[in-house]
């Protein structure tokens, strides 16, 4: 596994580590059940704090994409299938945005709203009384 980062970008180091290993795992170079390298490990070869490492590893957790074990270290876990699963239709997405004269940004404000609202529901006609939704 190969993580990348941007010395010049202005993300910050960890979310550039997570972002690598969060794009391994959609590509599917990275499964469940695969074992990270340990932070020392990768803080070494990047020439970082092992504090920033594990930062990202962190936020990979709390995101449900690792579990950290003691003497096992960064476990990807089952969520991660998921993930490589959804890039194809992700990717069919895009494509048909495209198609559509849709923008990448408008693309994403719609992800971004359609997640922020996941059960939210068009009114009918029988939710409507006196003007407002029921």
């Amino acid at each position: 596994m190969l993580i990348r980062v941007d010395e010049a970008s202005e993300r910050a180091i960890y979310a550039q580590i997570a972002d690598s290993v969060r794009t391994d795992i959609s590509l599917g170079r990275i499964t469940p059940g695969s074992v990270l390298p340990p932070a020392r490990e990768v803080a070494a070869a990047l020439g970082i704090n092992v504090h920033t490492v594990l930062r990202a590893y962190q936020l990979l957790r709390d995101e449900g994409l690792i579990d950290l074990k003691r003497r096992r270290g960064a476990v990807v876990t089952q969520a991660a299938g998921a993930i490589a699963e959804l890039r194809v239709e992700v990717q069919s997405l895009v494509t048909r945005a495209a198609a559509l004269g849709v923008s990448p940004d408008a693309l994403a404000a719609l992800i971004a709203g359609s997640a922020a609202a996941p059960h939210a529901t068009t009114p009918q006609v029988g939710d409507i009384t006196e003007g407002t939704a029921a």
